[in-house]
């Protein structure tokens, strides 16, 4: 198989855009894939880019072309490089499993389970609301709920923030009792000592585990973070290969690995990074705020691995684009159920996709704090 295309689809999805990259083949068998960065604009011009060194290579050999991509310019490249490979190399492991008319997964080694455990969100960045958006998704089904740091508008003053998440934990631990299990996500917004403070606030609380504490460009400063940190901690959305996931997994500073297959180099490079987990008994929670590709990827890599704890699906399948993605991953009592289907699993209507023409770009995102200084979104 050679390629003869690849492409970017670039369409809305409810309040946000999403960008999914076709590569076409000469035997007439297509994959897809998405990229999960932000900066989708850049991430078209990556794949463009890409595409000249793509174009009349044999598609069955996925790990070449992965280093072809990634190492094929003289300076490496940075996360949009990564997200636009990511969407690539996806696609290429729904083409090749097509081809052999098989799932993705057993390409990966077959199944180490039936069902993937899942968790979503609930709530929204204030108290107002949120046990009631718990229970609601409680009674859907789900064993495993998120809730991030909440803020007051566009305003973010730790104080408050902290005082708020500990009084919003509190009220979830209580109306939902001992069995659900509540992830806290800090969304990188907090410093060092107020994220300690927050950690040692809500562990009454027990968080399945603790996300995102600090920014994550200085991993050095896990270190102090783990050391005053009991709950278990998810480290690694921002992350866009191996290298920059190889501190955290050596020096055991995570228990979770927050894989984004979106970003992170594709499932070639997500499963190297869960072998290299395994060793380190480091469970993946792979991050998934995308569409039904991403979700249909997580499975797949989440079934095969011994090693998985949780997969992020904001929402249940089947809510949104049924008109795009006619065919998604299913979904039964909290778990995602590995497709048996070839490929991933999944239908796009490309055409379908055209009635959805992308948003504008919003501008950069940030939070305020009172004395006007910025923090992350």
């Amino acid at each position: 198989m050679r390629i003869t295309d690849v492409r970017t689809v670039h369409f809305a999805m409810g309040y946000r855009n999403c960008l999914m990259v076709v590569v076409e083949t000469d035997d007439g068998i297509s994959g897809i894939g998405e990229v999960g960065i932000g900066h989708q604009r850049a991430a078209i011009g990556a794949v463009e880019t890409l595409k000249s060194r793509l174009v009349g290579q044999d598609a069955t050999r996925i790990e070449h072309l992965w280093q072809f991509c990634f190492r094929g310019s003289f300076f490496p490249g940075g996360n949009i490089l990564s997200a636009a490979i990511s969407a690539i190399d996806i696609a290429l492991w729904d083409l090749n499993a097509k081809a052999l008319g098989v799932p993705v997964h057993r390409l990966l080694g077959g199944l180490s389970r039936e069902r993937v455990p899942t968790y979503c969100h609930v709530g929204g960045h204030a108290l107002e609301g949120l046990v009631e958006s718990a229970r609601a998704r409680v009674d859907e089904g789900w064993k495993y709920i998120r809730w991030g740091l909440p803020q007051q508008g566009d305003r973010h003053e730790p104080s408050v923030a902290i005082r708020e998440s500990i009084e919003g934990m509190e009220l979830l631990r209580t109306a939902l009792g001992p069995e659900i299990e509540i992830c806290f996500d800090v969304h990188a917004r907090l410093d060092p000592s107020d994220a300690i403070a927050l950690a040692h606030g809500i562990a009454p609380t027990r968080p399945f585990f603790y996300e995102d504490p600090i920014r994550s460009e200085n991993i050095q400063l896990l270190r102090h973070i783990r050391q005053h940190v009991a709950r278990p901690l998810a480290i690694g959305e921002h992350y866009a290969s191996k290298w920059e996931f190889r501190q955290v997994i050596e020096e055991d500073l995570t228990d979770f690995a927050r894989i984004d297959l979106c970003i992170v180099g594709g499932l070639t490079e997500g499963r190297k990074i869960a072998g290299w987990c395994e060793t380190h008994q480091i469970r993946l929670a792979t991050h998934n705020p995308l569409g039904p590709v991403s979700s249909a990827a997580c499975v797949h890599l989440s079934a095969a691995v011994t090693n998985q704890g949780v997969a992020e699906q904001i929402r249940r399948p089947y809510e949104t684009l049924t008109d795009v993605f006619p065919a998604q991953v299913d979904w039964q009592d909290g778990y995602l159920i590995p497709p048996d289907r070839p490929g991933l699993g999944i239908e796009f209507d490309e055409r379908a996709a055209g009635a959805h023409p992308p948003r504008p770009e919003m501008p950069g995102r940030m939070l305020v704090r009172d004395d006007g200084s910025l923090t992350n979104w």
